[in-house]
């Protein structure tokens, strides 16, 4: 029987994944919170993508890194909030600032704009995280990347407009699931209560959709009732 690694047989593992250059890159990289893919991340590390396949499978099994599949693509993202400290602590002591990150996507797709049928963008994203804050959805622990509506956030959203009774009965849907925002590169809110949610805001006039793309511009009615509903648990 194999003796389990004392903590600082741990510890020299887990500082050994770090210490390598490329591996150290990728996950300052990822400090910003933001999600990256297999191939982004090779480019940051300066090697090729087979390689850059070996650095991250290493920092997956020390648990520093996690992924997330989405149609063809593998989003990598730090494990936790925790990795992220140890990670800010050692660039402390190396007298350094954190990475910064640059989107490149066009302002007005990234603001708001339409992902299949649910809103994607910075604004997407915003109510996302707020839902969560505000527990009006739960990881669901059966469901990779799902969620489940707590009955105060049924009541929020109906209160909202959103066709709660139609998302919840959708057939071979999903109710409520993240879904990584590629231009934001975390999650914003998809699945059958993703929809309805947006139908609401767009019946209500918050957005306004372009009729030659994808982009939504956020009306002034929408610009006030989003701010006013972030406003609570924006920091």
């Amino acid at each position: 029987m194999i003796d389990a690694p004392t903590a600082d047989e741990a510890l020299a593992h887990i500082a050994a994944s770090m210490a390598e250059p490329v591996r150290a890159r990728m996950l300052c990289c990822l400090m910003d919170g933001h999600a990256r893919t297999a191939t982004e991340l090779a480019a940051v590390g300066e090697v090729a993508a087979s390689t850059a396949s070996a650095h991250l499978a290493k920092l997956l099994a020390q648990g520093l890194v996690g992924c997330m599949a989405q149609g063809k693509h593998r989003y990598y993202r730090l494990a936790g909030a925790e990795v992220g400290q140890a990670l800010e602590a050692m660039l402390v002591l190396a007298g350094l600032p954190r990475p910064r990150f640059e989107p490149s996507t066009p302002p007005a797709l990234r603001q708001a704009r339409r992902c299949y049928d649910h809103l994607a963008g910075h604004w997407g994203v915003r109510l996302h995280d707020h839902a969560l804050r505000q527990r009006w959805m739960t990881p669901d622990p059966d469901e990779a990347r799902g969620y489940r509506c707590t009955d105060e956030g049924l009541d929020a959203l109906r209160a909202l407009g959103v066709d709660v009774a139609a998302a919840t009965g959708a057939r071979r849907r999903r109710l409520a699931c993240a879904c990584m925002d590629w231009s934001e590169r975390r999650p914003h809110l998809g699945g059958a209560l993703g929809a309805a949610w947006l139908q609401a805001m767009l019946a209500q006039d918050w957005l306004d959709p372009d009729p030659d793309s994808r982009a939504l511009r956020v009306t002034r009615r929408g610009q006030a009732r989003l701010e006013r509903l972030l406003e609570d648990t924006t920091t």
